[in-house]
């Protein structure tokens, strides 16, 4: 069996700059936190751990001790929690990816302005509910800002929402903002569902490079191989949306977070693609493309 890796996998580079934040950290002094996991891959987040960085959940905020170091992870966090931990006194290193830094100043300029913010994404994931904390900045000029945001997880929805919107408001001024990760194709269905009822909406490209290059790749790769393997962490969104690619594009696919996690079903098939989420790294995608070629050497 043969083993072809995506042109384009592995670490990108919001991630690539949280983790050696991380690392640079843990290295000069002790009490090292990041809110919320660093970033989506069970494996990263371990090695973290030896190294001293601990996890900290919100809730655990009031308890952190004054003299630690707070990592913001790479999804961004709401400005207020933001306001929280520096009204603590600890040192706060800021690693939110700058794609997402981006869409984060662009909801709430747009809030300001008194626009509705379509928000494409996963409601529960940590981006967009980073994102969605700027549109109610209490500071903002606008007193409608705090209210001013609708969340579509799916294509479907997005009709949907615009219609119950165009009850309220028929002419309202509307933009949509996308989560990094979201595919193109499911951005671009979304946008249609909102512009049959508002014409109008301002659509502004917030897909990282890193995400549609890396979903370019498994096309690519897809019409070279009969199977693929994702590895990747399955909390990942950019992960799990390679694999819906995959699928969508009629291969048999799977996730795997460590070489133990390597399907058996792989060895079935003559030609088997590898690619990876932007949250591992290049170790890991080799140890899994070494044991990946094995396992097939014993079907």
């Amino acid at each position: 069996m043969k083993v072809i890796r995506a042109r384009v996998s592995g670490f990108c580079m919001g991630v690539c700059r949280a983790v050696n934040m991380a690392l640079e950290a843990s290295a000069s002094r002790a009490n090292v936190y990041t809110l919320g996991p660093l970033i989506h891959n069970p494996i990263v987040l371990e090695n973290l751990k030896k190294q001293g960085v601990e996890i900290l959940e919100e809730n655990d905020i009031p308890c952190v001790p004054l003299d630690a170091a707070i990592i913001i992870r790479a999804h961004g966090v709401a400005p207020g929690i933001e306001k929280m931990l520096r009204g603590k006194g600890c040192r706060i290193l800021d690693a939110t990816c700058p794609h997402v830094k981006e869409s984060q100043k662009k909801a709430q300029l747009y809030a300001e302005r008194g626009y509705w913010v379509f928000l494409a994404g996963e409601e529960n994931h940590a981006e967009i509910a980073g994102i969605r904390g700027y549109t109610e900045t209490q500071n903002s000029p606008c007193p409608c800002a705090s209210v001013r945001c609708i969340i579509i997880g799916k294509a479907e929805e997005a009709e949907k929402a615009a219609e119950k919107l165009s009850r309220l408001e028929p002419f309202a001024k509307t933009v949509l903002i996308g989560q990094t990760t979201i595919s193109t194709e499911e951005y671009s269905a979304i946008g249609t569902g909102i512009k049959q009822y508002y014409p109008d909406l301002e659509v502004i490209d917030t897909i990282c490079r890193a995400t549609a290059d890396r979903q370019d790749a498994l096309r690519e790769l897809c019409r070279q191989v009969e199977a693929v393997v994702i590895a990747g962490g399955r909390e990942s969104a950019n992960t799990r949306r390679l694999l819906l690619l995959a699928q969508e594009l009629g291969k048999p696919a799977w996730i795997a977070e460590s070489p133990a996690d390597l399907p058996s079903e792989a060895g079935n098939f003559t030609i088997v693609g590898l690619s990876a989420g932007a949250s591992t790294p290049d170790d890991l995608i080799n140890e899994m493309e070494d044991v990946l070629s094995s396992l097939s050497c014993h079907n």
